[in-house]
C-alpha cells in the first residue's frame, strides 16, 4: 500500500451553521435576512414540522424558493440531493447556493416516530399490544441504529456541501441529571432538541434568547473560534446578521472555499468472504495476489477456514495453494525481479515443534505408524512430506490442525460421557 497525503490548503470551508434557541427568539427571521445578502446566491428553504416560510418573503430583498415535499423522510432526503447536486454546479466566486432547514428538531422528531413505528409493528409487540393496546414499547437497539444511519445519511449531505447550511433547532434550558437519570437539586442544564450528534456536526453553533444577545457557543475556525475550556462564548453585537458571519467573521471567500472531505468507514473483507472469492474459479492471478495483501494488512494470516471439502487450514496456506494452482496468465516478471535471487528456503522444523507435534499425535490417537502421520502431513500440506522434512512453517500449520482436531476429538468426547 503507498501513503498518500497532501498539504492543507489553509482555505476557509463552507459553514454549517446551526441556529438555535428558545421559542419565538428570531431564529427563522435571521435565515430569512440572509437571502437578501447579494453575496448569497439561489436559496432553498424546507419546513420541517414548521407554517411555511410565505410571511418571511416579504423582508426587505428577502429571496428564497421554498421546496414542496410529500412529508416523507425518503422525499426530504431526495430534495436535499438534488439541492446539493445544484450547489456543486456552481463556478468559484460566483455567489454560493444557501440551504435552510427549519428546523432539524423536527426531522430527529420525525425519525424517532419511524423508529416507534417499526417497533410497533414487529410480531413480538403487535401481540403485546393486542393484549394492553397501552403498553410500553421498548424500541431495541437495532432499530435505533437503523434511525442513526438515516439521520447520518443526510448529515452526510450537508456536511459535505458546495455552499452555505443553516440548521434551525429548538433549545431550552431542563433541569440537571446524573448518570442514572436522577434529577440534581438546584442544577439547570441546556438541550438541543435534536439528534445529539448535531452540534457536534455543526461548524458554528449560535445560540438565541429572547432576553440576551445572541452568542456563539463554538465554532471551528482559525480567524474567530471558540476554544472549549479556554474561550468564553462570544456576544454578538445587537445587529448582527448570518451574512456578516459568514462573509467578515469567518471570512468564508466564496472563490477559494470548499467542501469538507469526510471519509465513510468502509466495510472490510471477512476471512469468510476471502476464502469464497478466493475459492471462486473466476478469480484472477492477480486478484489473489490482492486478497494475499488484504490478508496480510488484516492479519488473517493464521485464521483457520475450512474449504468446500471440509478441509481446514490457515487462510494465507489457502491462497497460496490456489495461486499455484492458477491455469491463468500470470504477470511477467520486472527486469530487476529476473535477476534478483531467489527467496530463502525455510529452515527446517525447530526441536520444539517437532516434539509438539509428537505429542499431539500421541494425544489425538491413531497415529501410530509413520505411514498414517506421513499420510495425515500429506493432507494437511498438500504435499507428500515425512516429519523430518517439516519447515518452521510445515509446523506450524501442522500444530493449528492437530490442535483444533484435539478440541473437536475432547468436545465429543465431553458430549458423549454427559449422555452416559
Amino acid at each position: 500500500m503507498v501513503l498518500r497525503t497532501r498539504r492543507p490548503t489553509g482555505a476557509v470551508p463552507w459553514p454549517l451553521i446551526l441556529l438555535e434557541g428558545g421559542e419565538k427568539v428570531g431564529k427563522s427571521w435571521a435565515a430569512a435576512q440572509l437571502t437578501a445578502s447579494p453575496r448569497i446566491g439561489r436559496t432553498f428553504w424546507i419546513a420541517l414540522g414548521e407554517v411555511d416560510a410565505d410571511e418571511y418573503g416579504s423582508l426587505p430583498g428577502a429571496d428564497f424558493e421554498i421546496v414542496e415535499y410529500d412529508g416523507t423522510f425518503s422525499s426530504l432526503y431526495s430534495a436535499v440531493t438534488d439541492i446539493h447536486a445544484l450547489a456543486a454546479e456552481v463556478p468559484p466566486g460566483e455567489p454560493p447556493v444557501a440551504l435552510v432547514i427549519d428546523t432539524m428538531t423536527a426531522e430527529w422528531e420525525w425519525l424517532k416516530d419511524w423508529a416507534d413505528e417499526r417497533a410497533r409493528s414487529s410480531e413480538k409487540n403487535k401481540k403485546i399490544l393486542a393484549r394492553d393496546p397501552n403498553a410500553e414499547i421498548t424500541i431495541p437497539p437495532n432499530i435505533w441504529t437503523d434511525t442513526n444511519t438515516r439521520h447520518r445519511r443526510l448529515m452526510r449531505l450537508l456536511m459535505t456541501f458546495k455552499g452555505v447550511v443553516v440548521m434551525i433547532a429548538r433549545g431550552r434550558e431542563t433541569i440537571a441529571v446524573d448518570d442514572n437519570g436522577r434529577p440534581l437539586k438546584d442544577t439547570r442544564d441546556y438541550r438541543v432538541e435534536a439528534q445529539r450528534g448535531l452540534p457536534f456536526d455543526a461548524s458554528m453553533w449560535i445560540r438565541m434568547d429572547r432576553d440576551k444577545p445572541a452568542f456563539v457557543v463554538g465554532c471551528r475556525s482559525v480567524h474567530s473560534g471558540v476554544r472549549p475550556g479556554r474561550d468564553e462564548p462570544k456576544e454578538l453585537k445587537p445587529d448582527w446578521t448570518l451574512d456578516w458571519v459568514i462573509f467578515d467573521v469567518l471570512r468564508c471567500d466564496p472563490s477559494t472555499a470548499h467542501a469538507p472531505s469526510l471519509v465513510d468507514r468502509k466495510p472490510e473483507m471477512t476471512p469468510e468472504q476471502i476464502r469464497d472469492e478466493a475459492m471462486d474459479p473466476q478469480t484472477s492471478y492477480e486478484r489473489l495476489c490482492e486478497l494475499e495483501q488484504i490478508v496480510t494488512d488484516l492479519g488473517f494470516e493464521h485464521v483457520i477456514v475450512s474449504d468446500r471439502w471440509g478441509n481446514e487450514g490457515e487462510l494465507s496456506r489457502l491462497l497460496t495453494i490456489k495461486k499455484s494452482q492458477h491455469p491463468g496468465p500470470r504477470p511477467a516478471p520486472s527486469p530487476s525481479s529476473s535477476t534478483s535471487a531467489p527467496p530463502p528456503e525455510p529452515p527446517p522444523a525447530a526441536q520444539v515443534q517437532r516434539e509438539m507435534i509428537a505429542e499431539l499425535f500421541t494425544r489425538l490417537g491413531g497415529f501410530d505408524t509413520p505411514q498414517s502421520r506421513a499420510t495425515y502431513l500429506a493432507e494437511v500440506l498438500g504435499r507428500p512430506v515425512t516429519e523430518d522434512e517439516l519447515t518452521v512453517p510445515d509446523a506450524e500449520q501442522v500444530v493449528s490442525r492437530l490442535r483444533e482436531a484435539l478440541r473437536k476429538a475432547e468436545k465429543a468426547r465431553a458430549k458423549r460421557g454427559a449422555a452416559q
